[in-house]
């Protein structure tokens, strides 16, 4: 089946997509709580502003530690029963979820696109990698088994169980992708789930909770939303969630692990920030060197990722060839509506995000940084939180620019001459989850990639992710790995038997 043409006989369009989007709006936002679609109980709902239109584009439920505590109760009841389904009826049911989100493919891709702002051909390519996700551990359900040990003349075996309620806490930038694909791991394991997606891009998640009260039983996902830190901290804070994954920043990520240590000892595992650097050798090819600079800095998604490759650490002797490179590439680059099939970047997610990046561009020319493209709005934009891909060259290692997780199209550059001090900068920041090597020379490659203090590495190459391949980051950078039989069995937990003979 081919994603986002099941609905349409013609391809989309701006004017099908910004029709198909005003169809989605014009509805009553509910979470999803025991199996039934409910306001929060207080009666309180937030707006949600879309950052292209700057206008408010709907209101959702407020939920507060209440509605959490309901839900995760309603999660708790539905634990047994799921628990206790076979490996193939999980599995099954996950096949199924995967389908029909394929039907509805565009709908999730225009809601992403018009609530963050991501353009709407990358927001089908993230449900496209939903899909891969949920699929694949569907597949894997069966490798949730344990094994025998020949330690006497008894008989020893292990056997994986289960946490029961997981709380899944998930970020703005990859607002369907992230909640499809978080809840696949746990629910493949016998788990239950409760779900918060980020208050700034909600829409998705809470439209995906329609499917799953149609294909999953009552209760197995929850699926809550509040404006601030109230319903994630009933979630970290509850003694029935053991269990904890989430997606985000290194502050929240180290308030989380304080608060859950606080109530119970619990399993937490963190996909946080990143300051990653891609390490250019002279033997490179500038124009591909460019080109990845480009890729890795996930322009299209205006640099919100924490895998972004944000730090180019570039040789002196091509340094001005690269960059003559990067500035031909993104020239003429358009800014338009997200939800037009042929936008390639989109805005910042809100204002506060958007002010943020242009105070670090700011601070960096103000230090003295020489804006090679971007450094700001651009000229020809006069709708939405558009930032120019930006890359400052001249770059002080010691910058907060260079140092800091920006999340924002902004790319520093640093000059090296000497191997060794281009390795001792990369792992001069508090964070460690992507690195890259440029080079045709096989036995630098793998020196390099070995002495990077990251959890993943590209050797000529930066950005993609491949399903299977664990990913996750060393330092500040988190605590697990995900997207891969690692993640499936990080929600189980290990129990040995031994029967007497």
């Amino acid at each position: 089946m081919s994603i986002g043409t099941v609905h349409d006989a013609e391809p989309a369009t701006l004017a099908s997509n910004e029709a198909r989007v005003r169809g989605l709006l014009d509805r009553e936002w509910r979470l999803l709580v025991d199996g039934r679609r409910v306001g929060a109980a207080s009666g309180k709902t937030f707006p949600v502003t879309s950052p292209y239109t700057e206008e408010v584009i709907a209101h959702v439920p407020d939920a507060s530690a209440e509605d959490v505590d309901r839900a995760i109760a309603g999660a708790a009841r539905a634990f047994p029963a799921w628990a206790r389904t076979t490996p193939g009826e999980r599995a099954k049911a996950l096949f199924a979820l995967a389908d029909e989100i394929e039907r509805r493919a565009q709908d999730f891709a225009v809601l992403d696109a018009i609530d963050g702002g991501a353009p709407v051909g990358i927001m089908l390519l993230d449900v496209k990698i939903a899909l891969d996700s949920l699929r694949y551990f569907a597949g894997l359900a069966m490798e949730t088994k344990g094994y025998t040990v020949p330690a006497s003349t008894n008989l020893h075996f292990t056997e994986l169980q289960p946490y029961g309620v997981v709380g899944k806490i998930i970020p703005f930038n990859h607002p369907f992708m992230f909640a499809a694909s978080k809840i696949a791991a746990p629910l493949a394991a016998g788990n239950t789930v409760v779900l918060k997606p980020a208050e700034a891009t909600p829409l998705s998640a809470l439209l995906l909770a329609d499917l799953v009260q149609e294909i999953l039983p009552p209760g197995v996902v929850q699926v809550v939303v509040g404006d601030g830190p109230e319903a994630p901290q009933a979630i970290v804070r509850s003694r029935l969630v053991r269990r904890i994954g989430f997606t985000g920043s290194e502050q929240v990520g180290r308030f989380i692990q304080r608060s859950a240590a606080e109530v119970a000892v619990k399993h937490v595992t963190l996909e946080l920030g990143g300051k990653n650097a891609l390490i250019a050798f002279p033997d490179a090819s500038p124009q591909k060197v460019a080109r990845a600079a480009i890729q890795g800095m996930n322009f299209t998604w205006s640099g919100q990722s924490c895998g972004s490759t944000s730090r180019l650490l570039v040789h002196d002797d091509i340094a001005d060839e690269v960059l003559a490179a990067v500035a031909a590439q993104l020239a003429g680059r358009r800014f338009v509506s997200p939800l037009d099939p042929e936008a390639v970047q989109g805005t910042m997610v809100n204002k506060r995000q958007y002010d943020r990046v242009l105070g670090y561009l700011a601070g960096a020319v103000d230090s003295g940084a020489r804006v090679v493209t971007g450094g700001g709005r651009p000229a020809s934009v006069d709708k939405g939180l558009f930032v120019a891909p930006t890359f400052l060259d001249r770059v002080s290692p010691e910058w907060p620019v260079a140092n800091e997780e920006i999340f924002g199209p902004v790319v520093s550059v640093i000059r090296w001459t000497d191997e060794e001090d281009a390795v001792r900068i990369a792992n001069s920041v508090d964070y460690g989850l992507t690195g890259s090597v440029f080079t045709n020379d096989i036995s630098t490659a793998h020196r390099v990639a070995r002495a990077l203090e990251t959890g993943f590495v590209w050797i000529n190459g930066a950005g993609p992710h491949f399903q299977g391949v664990p990913y996750g980051g060393w330092k500040n950078s988190g605590v697990g790995r995900e997207e891969s039989l690692e993640e499936l069995l990080s929600y189980t937990q290990s129990k040995s038997v031994t029967v007497m003979l």
